[in-house]
């Protein structure tokens, strides 16, 4: 059985799950891999067929995506000439994770796309959604990477073919510590806004991991990094809590090591304002911006003295690729 995998490479958290579905993948069926949106910071060591520009975005400094560079680096001669050259008519079974080449490169030729992706889990009629949703934000995440069929991840099983998240083995084997400083990982934000906001706390140290700067550097009691990845996940086993973005993977680790957390929602986008949703459901504080009236909430995080519950999120990426095996293959 031959297999093509589609991941988003925009950000890490794609990267991160499949990281960890691919070896178990490569058991029952010979992978090919295909990343598109190339802007992410972690070590991915398997082999990679086809390298695409695909539909990434990219960081604002608002709190939010820089729309205008998105559009003017995208380039749409490009996107369907990958489109209608990528060969998904040699594969048994191509997947997806929120990568919009495989997706709309089956439905263009009419071969079945499975969708592996935390986004999918949106369209699952038993998510936990905000009241009044962004249709258009909706919409958009619908037709991103449109799969007929979709295996989900949430922070919680809330309906059917969900599975909770993949926690990769590093953060697993962490032997956790508290040694009272705070990570910050705000990507849609300047560095300058975030220290003129967290510097505000002069008694907490915080260690702020950038997108926007290329060299570590002291300002106050804001320690600025670069993102690296060890560097990360030793600042996640050693910190007391997180402040960072809503997406999925960071705040669902967070969550299993039993830190404190709090998340900001990146505006403008949908998947995050829902994760934001689901989060407070289950007890996680939420910010709305980097504000002056945020200070206080701020303020009133810092000051409680419960770490969150830690999460045991099961190690579940053999299961995963079971169910797909038994599921989506038979036949083939």
């Amino acid at each position: 059985m031959k297999i093509l995998y589609g991941i988003q490479g925009t950000g890490n958290g794609h990267l991160s799950r499949a990281i960890e579905l691919i070896p178990h993948l490569q058991e029952v069926a010979e992978v090919d891999i295909l990343i598109s949106g190339l802007h992410h910071d972690l070590e991915f060591n398997h082999p990679v067929k086809y390298k695409k520009q695909g539909l990434g975005f990219f960081f604002g400094k608002s709190g939010g995506v820089d729309i205008w560079k998105t559009i003017r680096k995208f380039n749409v001669y490009r996107f369907i000439r990958d489109l209608k050259s990528l060969p998904v008519k040699e594969y048994d079974l191509v997947i997806s994770d929120f990568e919009p080449i495989t997706a709309w490169a089956c439905k263009l030729k009419k071969v079945f796309c499975l969708g592996l992706s935390h986004q999918s889990a949106m369209l699952n009629s038993r998510t936990p959604l905000p009241e009044n949703i962004d249709v258009f934000g909706f919409k958009i995440l619908k037709h991103y990477a449109p799969c007929p069929k979709n295996l989900s991840f949430h922070f919680q099983e809330y309906g059917h073919n969900m599975f909770t998240p993949i926690i990769r083995r590093e953060i697993r084997m962490l032997e956790v510590q508290n040694k009272g400083f705070y990570v910050v990982y705000l990507p849609a934000f300047s560095d300058e806004k975030i220290i003129s906001v967290l510097s505000q706390f002069s008694s907490v140290k915080w260690l702020v991991f950038s997108k926007h700067s290329k060299q570590a550097y002291q300002k106050n009691n804001v320690s600025i990094r670069t993102v690296n990845s060890d560097e990360f996940i030793k600042g996640l086993k050693d910190c007391e809590g997180v402040l960072c973005g809503a997406g999925f993977e960071t705040p669902a680790e967070t969550m299993y090591l039993g830190k404190k957390l709090a998340v900001i929602p990146m505006k403008n986008q949908f998947e995050q304002i829902c994760n934001a949703h689901a989060l407070e459901e289950m007890g996680v504080s939420v910010f709305d911006d980097l504000e002056e009236e945020s200070l206080e909430q701020i303020r009133h995080w810092l000051n409680e003295n419960k770490s969150f519950t830690h999460i045991n999120y099961p190690d579940n990426a053999r299961n995963v690729i079971n169910y797909l095996v038994n599921h989506f293959t038979v036949g083939l």
